[in-house]
């Protein structure tokens, strides 16, 4: 029996990995994607944006609408920490593409993700590949937003090891840990994809020259690209390979059979110098106090991944392109 494509939208802050988890996810057929929403992490919100039509027209898809995000924190705080030290000052490789012809659409983000869940509800999943304000605005603007939308698979968290901004927090939530500890806690269907999963997903520099060596258009384009994101690995990690951030979280999208999940509370550390730490409560023990974690909605963390199929999926669709 044909199950129609899952319904998606991308949160997304390109970025050399969003780059590539934009065109997997145009090149898979399990999903289609009917909006890409922007927000500041690995550049600004106006680059983002951008960043976001001129990979639209690349891949030739300029009928998907994109809608411009918040350029601030869901505190109201400036954007104080941009990765343009791992992507590049324009946030994909300095290649100095000429800018899009195409312009965001008239909603918000925020708006767009509310109005897109209430048309088809249950039916719309969000991949939130950057921090969490566009989110956290649409469950404050709506309060069945959490109903209506199918699932929020989130790119974030650093359950149980090192984060990589600082040693306790991953970059996408620490973005925004506010907002991130409203969406854990907002009782949609959550997944989050944290880099204790993410980090174990590598492209090695022969997966890059395979990319390079192959036809596909979306290959080409990235091989270009990853040059700046491999050298960031290579002096940040002395690796000679780069982590699938979010070609991962993606493909849990995609794919959930590829991971594995617990399910359990989490909240996130809003201050403090472990601002930004996601902590899941198992539910293996019942305290007998109430804490902040009591009575919570419960989401699931990614616990394992089948990091070949991954890969391999990533490195098949994309040289197929």
């Amino acid at each position: 029996m044909e199950t129609e494509p899952k319904k998606i939208i991308i949160d997304t802050d390109p970025g050399i990995d969003d780059a590539m988890a934009i065109f997997m996810a145009l090149r898979s057929p399990e999903v289609e994607v009917i909006g890409l929403t922007t927000i500041y992490g690995n550049v600004y919100t106006t680059l983002a944006t951008r960043n976001a039509l001129h990979l639209l027209e690349v891949a030739g898809r300029t009928d998907i609408p994109v809608a411009e995000g918040s350029h601030v924190t869901i505190t109201k705080g400036a954007k104080l920490r941009i990765a343009d030290f791992v992507h590049g000052a324009d946030g994909l490789g300095n290649q100095n593409f000429p800018p899009p012809e195409g312009k965001p659409i008239e909603e918000s983000a925020a708006d767009f993700l509310v109005q897109q869940a209430k048309i088809n509800p249950g039916k719309v999943t969000v991949v939130a590949l950057g921090p969490l304000t566009n989110i956290a605005l649409a469950i404050q603007l709506d309060p069945d937003f959490s109903k209506n939308i199918g699932q929020i698979v989130i790119l974030g968290g650093a359950f149980a090891v090192n984060g990589n901004v600082n040693p306790a927090a991953e970059a996408n939530i620490f973005g925004d840990p506010d907002a991130a500890d409203i969406v854990f806690t907002s009782g949609a269907d959550v997944l989050a994809v944290g880099i204790n999963v993410t980090h174990q997903v590598v492209l090695t520099a022969a997966d890059r020259e395979k990319l390079a060596s192959s036809n596909g258009k979306f290959a080409q384009y990235l091989t270009k690209i990853l040059e700046v994101y491999f050298s960031y690995h290579e002096e940040a990690y002395n690796t000679k390979g780069v982590y699938l951030h979010d070609p991962t979280a993606l493909l849990a999208a995609v794919n959930p059979l590829l991971l594995t999940y617990v399910e359990g509370v989490v909240r996130v550390q809003t201050s403090g110098i472990t601002r930004g730490l996601t902590l899941l409560y198992n539910k293996q023990k019942r305290f007998g106090e109430v804490n902040e974690w009591s009575d919570k909605p419960t989401v699931k963390v990614a616990v394992t991944v089948d990091a070949p199929a991954v890969v391999k999926l990533v490195m098949d669709r994309l040289m197929d392109s």
